[in-house]
């Protein structure tokens, strides 16, 4: 079933975000090479494709998982969660419709 999984930043965690960003990546690459990966990617703090010094407010990740429980311990594992950058993190099932 897949799963999304929705990370709401720290404030001001830039810092953190950029450091973690190569580990994240690396999970994210193993999930699309295994064929799991849906869609993932930042949402801006702002308005546009590249917010500056502004950063992001958070992310999302829609993949595939055997449970709900899986997603969980997948998404507590992430490197963003372990460096602090993410303030809370959602993992709710998801149906896909479109496209």
């Amino acid at each position: 079933m897949l799963y999304c999984i929705i990370g709401t930043d720290q404030p001001d965690s830039l810092p953190l975000r950029r450091q973690a960003r190569p580990d994240h990546l690396k999970r994210l690459e193993t999930l699309r090479d295994q064929g799991r990966l849906i869609l993932a990617g930042p949402n801006p703090a702002n308005d546009s494709p590249d917010p500056g010094k502004a950063g992001f407010s958070g992310s999302l990740i829609v993949a595939e998982f055997d449970s709900l429980e899986a997603a969980r311990a997948w998404a507590d594992a992430d490197p963003y969660v372990k460096a602090g950058v993410y303030a809370k993190v959602e993992v709710r099932p998801f149906l896909q419709v479109l496209p």
